[in-house]
């Protein structure tokens, strides 16, 4: 007699419902900031968002703040610097280092991505109670803390 394998039940697991979201929201949040006239991807206003909180960051604090691998942040840094919003300098005491700096015009490109956030969190969040939200958040802070678990301890 064959062991049959149970089928996976896609429409009541968290993981299918949770990318197909991610994917939604990260549409519509690249659509808002081209509608606001930005010349920014999602990937590049994360990074602009890390600097504004912590300028001087050095090449590996990002890749770990963005969850992003070296060379794919490496490649996105070079556009943002062909771009003008950020700058990167070598480390005087370690010349392998670079450091990370947003400019003049990151801060104002920053800046002008946070009316396109508000209305982004006030959409996904317009149908949610505070209770679901809190719950919703609780539920998230539960999974990455399962991963995180996982990674520590590979």
């Amino acid at each position: 007699m064959k062991n049959k394998a149970k089928p996976i039940d896609y429409e009541n697991s968290i993981a299918p419902w949770l990318g197909i979201t991610i994917k939604i929201v990260d549409y519509h949040l690249q659509e808002a900031l081209s509608n606001s006239g930005l010349d920014l991807t999602k990937e590049q206003m994360i990074v602009l968002k890390k600097l504004h909180d912590q300028d001087g960051l050095n090449q590996n604090e990002l890749a770990f703040l963005t969850l992003r691998n070296k060379s794919s942040l490496t490649r996105l840094l070079s556009k943002m610097e062909n771009k003008k919003y950020i700058t990167r300098k070598q480390c005087t005491k370690d010349k392998r280092i670079n450091k990370v700096y947003i400019t003049p015009l990151g801060k104002e490109i920053f800046k002008k991505t946070i009316p396109v956030i508000k209305y982004m969190m006030n959409t996904v969040e317009q149908n949610i109670s505070i209770k679901e939200k809190e719950q919703f958040i609780n539920t998230l802070q539960k999974i990455q803390s399962t991963f995180n678990s996982k990674v520590a301890s590979i």
